[in-house]
């Protein structure tokens, strides 16, 4: 993630939002179609499984969100959890949905809404309270995406972050220009 200065905590969270989602694309890319829809063992999820929870998770959470519970009524939580989207393209519809719930939601925030108050499952949190646990939240089911992707997809996976064992040429062409500044 190229680290950008900023004094405002909208942005840097969007900033973080893009990031996990684009972490997400791409291990998502990686892995094999027919996949998808595996699960590593009986009690896990597949990604196909995980992307329908937090497309549920984001459309209750972002939609009205300055003006209604969080938690919406209409959310059946557990069938998030049951039949899996059987494709690539309904995966990604799934997926790119939600996050658009997320990214309109933030997009019409102004820094005097941070300290408003919502609801989530009736206990009242801040704007930013809200935020915070949704950026927890994503990052947490964005790395079971990762790391499923990355069981599937073996000797074909690349890199999607600093590749192990690569640290030092990292910091070596950090500190010599030639990556991007942070």
């Amino acid at each position: 993630m190229a680290h950008r200065f900023t004094t405002s905590y909208l942005k840097d969270a969007i900033d973080l939002f893009r990031y996990y989602k684009r972490l997400g694309d791409n291990a998502i890319a990686q892995c094999p179609d027919e996949k998808l829809c595996a699960e590593i063992d009986p009690e896990s999820n597949s990604i196909a499984i995980i992307v329908k929870h937090m497309a549920g998770n984001m459309r209750s959470r972002w939609s009205n969100f300055l003006t209604t519970d969080g938690e919406k009524a209409e959310r059946q939580r557990d069938t998030e959890f049951e039949d899996a989207p059987a494709t690539r393209a309904e995966i990604m519809g799934m997926w790119d949905a939600g996050w658009n719930y997320l990214f309109e939601a933030l997009a019409s925030l102004t820094d005097a809404d941070l300290s408003r108050t919502i609801t989530i499952r009736t206990e009242p949190h801040s704007v930013t309270q809200a935020i915070n646990r949704q950026i927890a939240h994503y990052s947490y089911h964005v790395g079971q995406i990762v790391y499923v992707a990355r069981h599937f997809a073996g000797s074909n996976w690349r890199t999607l972050t600093i590749p192990k064992k690569k640290s030092g040429e990292f910091n070596a062409q950090v500190a010599s220009g030639e990556k991007s500044q942070r």
